[in-house]
């Protein structure tokens, strides 16, 4: 760094952490074995069932315990050892899948089990979440972010291919059992290659809390915060573009497509995030910031030109860009990161999670019903558009945060 300036940190550099390479991998083995659980527990609930209401019911419930849980349980990365809470909980998921893998159990409760694995990954994510400033310091912890979520953009367009390849080669049973085997290996990765650090240390002389009250203060800390609050309204914009994923089909339909376009249609947007995930990290960290919210509003903009129900082609092209804008997560969720107190990390963290889920469930949701009273086209259409309008309003608030001296720790002079 010279003259306050944060240089730009390089790939060798970030992968030069023997730290971050055990996490990296733990979050690998934790992406495959989350997809190859989904078709598998997908399969087996349709064998039993043959109910296609019920295995989609079942599969929106790997999704429910993180908004239920997500802020409730994220705050354990801050009153344990985030090392601790990591294997320990990797260690509960192994044998909750190790359990749904035996036939006879009753359906029900194989979908509590699903239940409860899901739990307990708010604690673990968290906790890693918060981990890797620790273990990457400046701008290479924001390369190392972009290595995760660039894994989790490549499990959505090549996971679900692959898990069905492996369900149909060991079963519905063995399928659970290798899950259960990659949350092992991924605590014995963080065991043996992750520092063991003590509980954070809070900024204040007070004793901790109850765990609500502290539940509380990470609640109120992102809400009073200018710099968090706005960070967290920009990550939510992703409710208005994150809607193409959930009308695909029907959009493919309209357009005179079947099941090959839907797709292309669905792999569009996140092949598009891993390639602006990659140009992005190209960036000076101020340039990073200042174009937080152009790349908001550019994420919604293409959606706009769904009006017209263009083709195939001209679609994916659009929803491809609208996926590379949405990079901006990637130095959205770093900067909000860093900027937390580090005692403070994981309850912020499951605070922004839960706020961003909820944000795309929402969008999906009212998506569905206005293509339900209109077409598939002008519901995305509408979405870019009031996502357009919101990204402005929410680009707007940044600057104004910036300019105040609020901005993320990389923006200032150190």
């Amino acid at each position: 760094m010279e003259g306050g300036v944060i240089e730009r940190a390089r790939w060798r550099d970030v992968f030069g952490h023997a730290e971050f390479r055990a996490l990296f991998l733990a979050g690998v083995l934790s992406v495959a074995g989350d997809q190859l659980a989904r078709v598998a527990l997908s399969v087996l609930v349709f064998d039993r069932t043959n109910s296609a209401g019920l295995t989609a019911l079942t599969y929106a419930l790997t999704y429910v315990p993180d908004l239920l849980f997500g802020p409730l349980l994220a705050g354990f990365a801050d009153r344990y050892p985030r090392r601790t809470v990591m294997i320990v909980t990797d260690v509960a998921r192994a044998v909750l899948v190790a359990a749904m893998a035996i036939e006879a159990l009753p359906l029900l409760v194989v979908i509590l089990l699903l239940l409860a694995l899901q739990a307990f990954g708010s604690p673990f994510n968290a906790a890693r979440a918060a981990t890797l400033p620790a273990v990457l310091p400046g701008d290479h912890y924001v390369l190392g972010k972009a290595a995760n979520d660039m894994v989790v953009q490549f499990s959505q367009v090549l996971g679900f291919g692959t898990g069905g390849v492996v369900v149909v080669a060991v079963g519905t049973s063995g399928g659970l059992l290798l899950d259960s085997a990659t949350f092992l290996l991924s605590a014995a990765l963080i065991a043996f290659g992750v520092q063991q650090r003590p509980v954070p240390a809070r900024d204040t002389d007070k004793p901790r809390g109850s765990y609500f009250k502290d539940l509380a203060a990470g609640f109120s800390l992102v809400v009073r915060t200018p710099k968090l609050r706005t960070l967290v309204i920009l990550a939510t914009i992703a409710g208005f573009y994150v809607t193409v994923e959930g009308l695909a089909v029907p959009y493919a339909h309209e357009i005179g497509g079947g099941p090959e376009a839907a797709g292309l249609l669905l792999a569009a947007s996140p092949a598009g995030a891993v390639a602006g995930m990659w140009l992005i990290t190209l960036w000076s960290p101020d340039a990073r910031m200042r174009l937080l919210g152009p790349l908001a509003v550019l994420a919604c903009v293409p959606l706009i030109v769904c009006f017209l129900a263009p083709g195939l082609l001209p679609t994916v092209a659009l929803w491809t860009v609208s996926g590379m804008a949405s990079a901006y997560h990637l130095p959205t969720s770093a900067a909000f990161v860093q900027a937390v107190p580090d005692s403070q990390r994981g309850q912020a963290f499951g605070v922004a999670s839960t706020a961003l889920k909820s944000s795309q469930g929402i969008g999906i949701l009212l998506a569905g019903l206005i293509a339900d009273q209109s077409s598939p086209s002008v519901a995305v259409g509408v979405m870019g558009t009031a996502g357009a309008v919101a990204a402005l309003a929410a680009g707007a608030a940044w600057s104004r945060a910036r300019r105040a001296g609020t901005g993320p720790p990389e923006t200032k002079d150190r």
